[in-house]
């Protein structure tokens, strides 16, 4: 009777302890969970190209090549570009000289403007979301500048006001370590000009 007994609560203790064992072995399965790419941290050299064609013809290629660090639970780096020119306008005002309005002018920024950041989305692969903002000076116009009673036999002096044309887009392409993508492609509805925009990155070992 007491080895039954004995025999009893041995077996007692061990369905106890089972499920105690089993719940401590549980976190080890949660480890074993997919890894969440979008938090490990990588270095990308990223490259980005602006192309312009009138027609087949291809006019200009612009690239410009930064690195951006992925982003991580605690941090979400951004990479910036800021490149440019100020280009002075005319506003108004005559030639100067005495009793004369003096001519003036404002500037406006004309240049390129990119803001980026990425994410892992699985292996080797990363999300990029870019911000561009391009923006540049094509050709003129001559606008006359006239003093009050002057004759057609006196010349006037001209200002040559630029002609700003813009081009903005906000992208998030998913691309391989080492790929290019053609990820836009816009025309200008003045000059009929296309712009195309590349985009490439290469992981840094």
């Amino acid at each position: 009777m007491r080895k039954q007994s004995l025999i009893a609560i041995a077996a007692l203790c061990f369905t106890s302890w089972v499920p105690n064992l089993w719940a401590q072995d549980k976190p080890k399965v949660e480890e074993g969970k997919p890894v969440e790419y979008r938090f490990m941290l990588a270095s990308l050299k990223v490259q980005v190209v602006f192309t312009e064609y009138e027609g087949d013809k291809k006019l200009k290629s612009l690239p410009y090549t930064f690195l951006v660090t992925t982003r991580t639970r605690d941090d979400n780096p951004l990479a910036k570009i800021r490149v440019g020119n100020r280009v002075p306008v005319y506003i108004g005002g005559g030639p100067g000289g005495s009793g004369q309005a003096a001519q003036a002018y404002t500037y406006l920024d004309v240049g390129t403007n990119i803001d980026g950041w990425a994410e892992g989305v699985g292996p080797g692969q990363y999300r990029v979301h870019l911000n561009l903002e391009r923006s540049w000076v094509d050709g003129n116009v001559s606008v006359p500048i006239e003093k009050a009673g002057a004759t057609q036999n006196v010349s006037s002096p001209e200002f040559s006001q630029p002609i700003v044309r813009q081009y903005k887009a906000e992208l998030t392409p998913i691309l391989k370590d080492g790929q290019t993508l053609e990820t836009n492609l816009a025309t200008d509805p003045l000059s009929g000009r296309v712009v195309k925009l590349e985009v490439s990155i290469a992981v840094l070992k």
